[in-house]
């Protein structure tokens, strides 16, 4: 059974429905599957002014208290590691960041070396960073010796035009607001296509482990 860990960080709860679906993709594809959240590194609001989305952070934050919090040892047991994040300013949110700057021990043993790796996105606007923040993770995953596996333009459901581009899954969040909460618009096409993108990622992990084992 290939291991699988989706490990996202989520601020509003958009980042969290793709990383649902990509988990419920991967069980029913018979994984072994470990859903990771990574926590806040921050109490305080990231935009005091904005009430909308500081409020969709907090109530985001406090549904999903029972995801378990990642850990290094997540990603010392997965053969495929599914990652998603919003995009801030181009670049990877800054608590992955924070949790991937963690790996130092394990990459300097090489415990990353050969696993697969993919990645989706959400940004507020569909030209708000989306492939330069995938492309960040991408960055990473050289480091580690990772093998990286997009989804590419692979299936007629990476063509519908809400799923961004061929780096990764993307959603478009939206920034308008209702009352009390921020949009939320990820779409079944983006659910379905995250679910392909993980289910590609360990078909690939799982034809790595074979063909490594057998030297």
């Amino acid at each position: 059974m290939t291991n699988v860990a989706i490990v996202y960080y989520s601020a509003t709860g958009n980042i969290h429905k793709l990383a649902v679906a990509a988990a419920e993709a991967a069980e029913k594809a018979g994984a072994e599957v470990r859903l990771r959240r990574v926590a806040e590194i921050t109490d305080e609001p990231l935009a005091p002014n904005y009430t909308e989305w500081s409020d969709a952070n907090r109530e985001h934050v406090s549904a999903s208290r029972d995801v378990p919090v990642a850990a290094i040892d997540d990603l010392d047991w997965a053969d495929a590691v599914v990652w998603g994040t919003p995009g801030r300013y181009g670049l990877l949110a800054g608590p992955l960041k924070h949790f991937i700057d963690q790996t130092f021990e394990l990459h300097a043993r090489r415990g990353l070396m050969n696993k697969a790796m993919s990645a989706f996105t959400s940004t507020g606007t569909p030209h708000g960073g989306q492939e330069s923040t995938l492309l960040s993770l991408s960055n990473v995953f050289y480091h580690w010796g990772a093998v990286i596996v997009p989804p590419g333009v692979t299936d007629d459901i990476l063509l519908a035009p809400s799923n961004g581009n061929p780096y990764g899954v993307s959603a478009t969040s939206g920034l308008q607001a209702i009352p009390g909460h921020l949009a939320q618009n990820v779409t079944d096409d983006n659910l379905a296509a995250v679910g392909y993108q993980t289910v590609r990622t360990l078909k690939v992990a799982e034809a790595l482990r074979k063909g490594l084992a057998q030297g």
